[in-house]
């Protein structure tokens, strides 16, 4: 979509009487009520649309050119604007004009402060963020909700999606990488419903997540040794809880002379090793075909002679394909599934195998899974904002028809709160030693015993 097509999208039609030039077709921006500037704001937008003329449409401007000519033609505009403005107000007219047309209007600046993890629009009046983990309203809105429906249309358009009433709801990318979902009519009923989850340019490390408290060090070479080891580990957590960061940092922690396959929905991954392939899963087109799902993505990574396969989310039949992965040679394997707690984690799996399809018995479904899964590291939002590490449990096999489990490190809720209402306890060893210890021992990595001493951090 070139700039024209963009402008046009997001100026409203104007209202045709006599304050409307005559009873022109001419567009204008209709901007709340409550805006001081909106008159200003709509003549601004409309004499540059006017002003730029045929450049609009040239093919051979790239982006970054296009940025600047309309960005040049602005102050041009707002220099010759002749109602009375103090340079505050310029330069705020000049960004928010800006960002209507070559961002993503009362949403950028959301997008440009960094301590906002996540964006929710309830409607075109209602936006709210996350900060440190806490939600919060904020000031900014939309006109109305065609204007937020143009902002959507803009962000699934750039990436060749589409969202309408035929297909109501929509996940993309913006250019960031940050993740979008998109509700609309006639499935979303108060307006239409976005949510875009935030992605650091410069991602989290071990030592980011130690100082939030997520992990602790000695968690930190626990976690580091069992990928080295080539474990086979499953993060389990809720929506939100930081299971993709901690796979993130996990996955650095992979050797640099291995190869490694990623497969996501949405590619998030921020692998710095010099062997990294990455594949993510597309949606059906229009005419509904060219659909590639995960599972037929790890089907086909088996073929690429991989050393390490990373699944971003398993939450379907796919379970079942990594799981085959895990079991036959591709030791080290990572993934991530939704559940509230270790033992969950693995009925989800037991869930998902299902949902391929095949007709196996639940007992060689536990078979598979624990044979397959070494190791779970469960995460969790807790009630202050912050994000902990919980539990990491030992998966040690099979008991007659139950999958037996050993907490290693647990998260030590007795410690209580502090003033402020954060947790003080942090993850604790359970005083117990992992079972595939002597496995890492044979592969030349030691842990150290003074991390399983009880209730040391």
């Amino acid at each position: 979509m070139n700039l024209a097509e963009r402008l046009e999208r997001l100026a409203p039609p104007a209202p045709v009487g006599p304050g409307a030039a005559g009873g022109s077709a001419q567009q204008v921006v209709t901007l709340p009520v409550r805006d001081p500037f909106a008159a200003v704001k709509a003549s601004v937008h409309r004499s540059l649309m006017d002003s730029l003329g045929p450049q609009l449409y040239d093919p051979h401007l790239d982006q970054a050119e296009l940025d600047v000519r309309v960005r040049h033609t602005l102050q041009t505009v707002l220099d010759a604007e002749q109602t009375p403005l103090s340079s505050a107000d310029r330069a705020r007219i000049a960004q928010e004009v800006t960002d209507e047309i070559l961002g993503h209007g009362p949403l950028e600046p959301l997008l440009r402060d960094s301590e906002i993890t996540e964006i929710m629009v309830n409607g075109p009046e209602h936006i709210f963020v996350e900060r440190a983990g806490h939600i919060h309203a904020v000031e900014a809105q939309f006109v109305d909700d065609a204007h937020l429906r143009r902002t959507i249309d803009k962000i699934v358009g750039r990436i060749g999606r589409r969202v309408d009433e035929s297909s109501p709801m929509v996940d993309a990318r913006l250019a960031d990488g940050s993740r979008v979902n998109a509700v609309v009519a006639p499935i979303a009923l108060d307006g239409s419903l976005l949510t875009i989850r935030k992605f650091s340019p410069d991602p989290f490390t071990d030592r980011d997540l130690i100082a939030f408290g997520t992990m602790t060090p000695q968690v930190r070479d626990f976690l580091e040794a069992c990928v080295r080891g080539r474990r086979n580990i499953v993060i389990s957590g809720g929506t939100g809880s930081g299971k993709t960061t901690l796979l993130n940092v996990m996955s650095g922690f992979i050797p640099d002379d291995e190869r490694i396959l990623t497969i996501e929905d949405a590619a998030e991954l921020q692998l710095r090793q010099r062997h990294v392939l990455r594949m993510e899963a597309r949606p059906a087109n229009v005419e509904g075909r060219g659909h590639v799902s995960i599972r037929d993505l790890v089907r086909n990574a088996l073929r690429m002679r991989p050393d390490r396969i990373v699944v971003g989310e398993v939450r379907d039949g796919a379970a079942l394909d990594m799981l085959q992965a895990m079991n036959t040679g591709h030791d080290g394997s990572i993934t991530t599934v939704h559940a509230n707690s270790p033992r969950d984690s693995l009925s989800r799996l037991e869930t998902m195998v299902l949902m391929a399809g095949v007709e196996l018995p639940v007992r060689a479904i536990r078979d598979q899974v624990a044979s397959a899964v070494d190791l779970i590291v469960q995460q969790a939002r807790l009630k202050d904002g912050s994000r902990r590490i919980t539990a990491i449990t030992e998966v040690e096999g099979m008991e007659s028809d139950v999958i037996t489990l050993q907490d290693l490190f647990v998260f030590d809720y007795s410690a209580g709160m502090d003033e402020t209402g954060r947790f003080r306890g942090t993850l604790v060893s359970t005083g117990l030693r992992p079972k595939f210890g002597g496995h890492l021992q044979d592969l030349g990595i030691e842990l150290n015993p003074a991390m399983f001493v009880r209730g040391q951090g």
